[in-house]
């Protein structure tokens, strides 16, 4: 096989396992079963259009944060991402076109920790999550997403 096949190759779809809205600027994060996702990101959340309109988590990633603080799997409410996937590598789905429940979201550029982590992890945190911190996406194609649903690269 070409790298190129390589690289494109995938094991099996992942999996919606956790939707989170930001109504504002430090306030508590609002879990919901399901989420219209426009041109703008996620109905309902502060995000911005453009290619950071929807933040994206692997859940396996959780658990190497909390690692790394000495404890337990951080909770994704802490880290303010969107979307928190599950079963497949997001890392490998940069700069291609993802199905995400209904939307199609294209993977633009990495979520860096803020400052912030600091503050809501303690001492370490910001180094705890970089590297793992997620994915920010642009809507290709706006659609429902709900928990459950599946996401797999648009072969």
């Amino acid at each position: 096989m070409s790298l190129k096949d390589l690289i494109a190759g995938w094991a099996q779809p992942g999996r919606v396992d956790w939707i989170g809205l930001r109504p504002d600027r430090r306030v508590e994060m609002v879990a919901v079963d399901e989420a219209m996702i426009s041109a703008n990101g996620l109905e309902g959340d502060r995000g911005r259009a453009g290619k950071r309109a929807v933040t994206l988590i692997q859940q396996e990633h959780l658990a190497a944060i909390g690692s790394y603080l000495g404890r337990g799997p951080v909770s994704p409410d802490i880290l303010r991402r969107n979307l928190v996937i599950s079963g497949i590598n997001l890392a490998a789905l940069k700069g291609r076109e993802v199905q995400v429940g209904e939307a199609i979201l294209r993977f633009t550029v990495i979520c860096a920790p803020c400052s912030r982590m600091e503050e809501a992890l303690g001492k370490g945190g910001y180094s705890a999550v970089r590297g793992h911190g997620g994915w920010c996406a642009e809507v290709v194609r706006p659609g429902r997403v709900r928990l459950g649903d599946a996401v797999q690269p648009v072969d």
